[in-house]
């Protein structure tokens, strides 16, 4: 350990021989004195440490890290604060508030690396907080920026001297801001907070959009002990080790528990069960909902108990359900779906069943498992009666703040995940008021009430450009948007694929690869008759399941997701196209811009505040093969009936919420939509469509049989929190726009509209509003 020498053995700074002054004494050699009284390059005066009891500066970090910050310490850590603080503080730790300065920025710093909510003194993240600000005390003052450290007000000296931030060249801070937890997760945007005015000459909102590939989103697994999401540290592959696929099943799970205990009918507070319900348990004086995990089923025949857990096939073919503690066989031939036909139920997905557990010699489990269980399942079956997804979660809640106009307070349970920086571009808490800022400023500028909305995402569905009419379809709609007044041009267009309607690159065509590419060049082509929107739009490039490369192997079947974008080779005409356009163009605005990202993939405007989920999957035909035979109907003449809708309404207390609160925004605009009495069968399939994959909240809720997913990847699947908006393109569903629990979303389908000839069909959606279906004649 390096330790400080004593003055007597330090080197003395020599003075000028000009300053110097004859010894008074120099038999004796007097030390020489400076014509100053004080020596200004003398050293520093070294704080004498001391032993600071934990005990002792309990109440001062009790203060700064759970009241202010929300952080809880453990005794380890405490004793290396406080051995920290007596160490480089001394005995002015609490007169001169040196030992508040250091808890606060030991507190921000924590935050800033997603610690956690429990700091823990063996973690090697305090220890390297500790390491960095050593380097920055002196005196027991905080005088600079530390190596690694947050962006922000965070280390510039708050309360000390203007001139010492001065002379460490950093800017003079101002009075320390009431929150002061606004430094995290300002790196993943590049802004301070504390200088509003710096991005005033970005005018453009293209500034602030962006397109996150799924393979450089963050890696985030659920801490079930900390109550807290943490990033993956082990590096990803896309051959792990076969350990990972149980993680992925535990991600999901958990995300799903926490969901639901933070729910109003799974509070157990006299608060929450003093609230009036329409519906309540009838079989039971409970007056909140409880999961009972499978294990804890064992002796206890003919008990009515709810599960949470996974949809599973066991090796005889039989259904069973499986949570983290084992696996139970499944009987649903008396089960009702709760809301009635709302949702698909298959085999992979998580959801909430309500019955009673039967231990029979002849039930399907006895002859696989036996009265003990193997291999984790127990003995004898459980009886559903009620099955349901379950419920979902608005985004403010996840977050926990409140809606724009004030929507969604109610439903702020607890602190939320604010602070969690799902997306790596800063998390709500740190810089969501900053953005709304920025759009309020930019989105008022651009806005003309004569001038259609400059905030516009164009959202193309299928375009297969084997078919020349796709290419004139894509033509027309570009048409329409050139000839609009400049300056109000969509922020982005997203086509989507399959580019091909079969599968090229695994012989699906005469030319392979050559005439893959021969495609994209006619697609080049026409891209180059509207230069004024290549130079002033973000093109986005969503790949499906026929095109490349991994098509070549999976000859159009279902591929591993994340999928990565098409190759760049197939793809250098339409950049070339792109080149040439900007080169035409003033230097003064941004220039257009292709994106090649891959399915899925997210698209985020002005940080937080608009995510869009960006998805290309045929989920309604796969849901319908796949889906499990629920009881049709019940006889609702029986009296014993409403007592058991009300219990299946416990198991899903906020599923007929949820249900109602499913809107079709698109018959809000006549104009723009089929006839209402065609439309009746299309929005129900829509809206069950939407409620299986929000509730489920992961993209690919099937068998790893039915739809692959790389396990390294899983966490770019999951829907938590919920998007703001999301387009979901499938063809085999019919086009809708619809809102659930705050979410947007939308599907145009395919831009040829089957059976009508000469018809284009896309989705204009309003970022931060909602979509509208348009069509046009080709």
């Amino acid at each position: 350990m390096d330790r400080t020498p004593a003055p007597i053995f330090r080197k003395q700074n020599a003075l000028p021989p000009s300053s110097a002054i004859p010894s008074s004494s120099p038999a004796f050699g007097t030390p020489v004195h400076p014509l100053k009284p004080f020596n200004v390059n003398a050293p520093k005066a070294v704080i004498l440490p001391i032993i600071l009891p934990p005990a002792t500066l309990r109440p001062l970090a009790f203060r700064t890290f759970t009241k202010k910050h929300s952080l809880t310490l453990t005794s380890s850590a405490l004793q290396e604060l406080a051995s920290f603080i007596g160490r480089h503080c001394g005995s002015g730790w609490r007169e001169e508030g040196l030992a508040e300065r250091v808890l606060e920025e030991v507190a921000r710093s924590w935050k800033n690396r997603n610690g956690g909510v429990i700091v823990e003194g063996t973690s090697k993240e305090l220890h390297d907080i500790l390491k960095t600000l050593e380097g920055n005390i002196s005196g027991g003052k905080i005088v600079g920026p530390g190596k690694g450290l947050p962006r922000g007000d965070s280390m510039l000296g708050v309360n000390d001297d203007d001139a010492v931030n001065t002379r460490l060249g950093l800017r003079p801070t101002g009075p320390i801001r009431e929150d002061s937890n606004v430094s995290f997760g300002m790196s993943g945007l590049g802004v301070q907070e504390d200088a509003p005015e710096e991005d005033e000459d970005i005018n453009d909102p293209r500034a602030w959009l962006s397109v996150i590939n799924a393979f450089d989103q963050p890696r985030l697994v659920y801490n079930v002990g900390k109550k807290h999401f943490e990033r993956e540290t082990t590096k990803p592959s896309i051959l792990p080790p076969a350990s990972r696929k149980t993680v992925v099943f535990q991600n999901r799970y958990q995300v799903i528990h926490q969901r639901l205990l933070r729910s109003e009918a799974f509070q157990t507070s006299s608060v929450s069960s003093s609230r009036k319900r329409t519906l309540q348990r009838s079989l039971s004086n409970q007056q909140s909902l409880k999961i009972t995990p499978i294990a804890n089923m064992l002796g206890r025949h003919g008990s009515n108990h709810m599960l949470l857990g996974q949809l599973v096939m066991l090796p005889t073919g039989h259904l069973a359900m499986s949570d983290l503690t084992g696996t139970i066989a499944l009987d649903l031939s008396q089960a009702v779906a709760i809301p009635k036909d709302s949702a698909w139920f298959c085999p992979g997905m998580v959801v909430l069943v309500d019955g009673v557990y039967e231990e029979e010699e002849e039930s399907v489990g006895k002859g696989l498992s036996g009265s003990s269980g193997v291999g984790g399942t127990l003995g004898g079956k459980f009886q559903g009666f009620f099955i349901g997804q379950p419920p979902c979660e608005k985004r403010q809640a996840t977050l926990g703040i409140s809606g724009p106009e004030g929507e969604g307070q109610d439903h702020t349970i607890g602190g939320g995940f604010g602070w969690i920086d799902f997306l790596g571009v800063g998390s709500e808490r740190a810089v969501g008021a900053k953005m709304r800022r920025i759009e309020q400023r930019l989105m008022r500028r651009q806005s003309q009430p004569d001038m259609p909305g400059r905030g516009r995402a164009i959202i193309i569905g299928e375009l297969n450009m084997d078919q020349p009419r796709a290419l004139q379809a894509m033509r027309k709609i570009l048409s329409l948007y050139a000839a609009e007044p400049e300056g109000s041009a969509p922020l982005t267009f997203v086509l989507t694929g399959n580019f091909t309607q079969q599968a090229v690159m695994a012989r699906g065509g005469s030319g392979g690869s050559i005439e893959y590419k021969e495609y994209f060049d006619a697609l080049a082509s026409a891209l180059s008759d509207f230069p004024t929107l290549l130079q002033s739009s973000t093109f986005v490039f969503v790949p499906g399941d026929n095109d490349g490369w991994v098509s070549s192997f999976t000859a159009g079947a279902s591929v591993p997701l994340p999928r990565k974008p098409v190759p760049d080779m197939f793809t250098s005409r339409i950049r070339r196209a792109f080149a040439t356009a900007n080169s035409e163009a003033s230097q003064q605005s941004m220039q257009g811009s292709a994106i090649w990202t891959s399915n899925p993939s997210r698209m985020t405007l002005f940080g937080p505040n608009h995510e869009l989920v960006l998805f290309r999957d045929d989920l309604s035909a796969r849901l319908r093969r796949t889906s499990v035979t629920m009881k049709k109907k019940r006889n609702e003449a029986d009296p014993g009936d409403e007592e058991n809708t009300s219990t299946a309404g416990t198991t899903a207390v906020e599923s007929q919420a949820e249900a109602d609160a499913m809107e079709l925004d698109a018959a809000n605009d006549p104009p723009t939509v089929m006839a209402a009495s065609s439309m009746t069968e299309d929005v129900r399939t829509a809206q069950k469509l939407v409620k299986t994959i929000l509730d489920q909240g992961y993209l690919a809720p099937f068998r790893q049989s039915i739809r692959p997913v790389h396990w390294d990847y899983s966490s770019s699947l999951h829907l938590y929190p919920l998007p703001s908006a999301m387009a979901l393109v499938d063809t085999t569903a019919p086009p809708f726009c619809i809102t659930y629990e705050g979410c947007h979303v939308m599907n145009p389908s395919s831009v040829l509209v089957p059976g009508r000839k000469g018809v284009g069909r896309w989705i204009e959606f309003e970022i931060g509003q909602q979509g509208k279906l348009r069509e046009c004649t080709l």
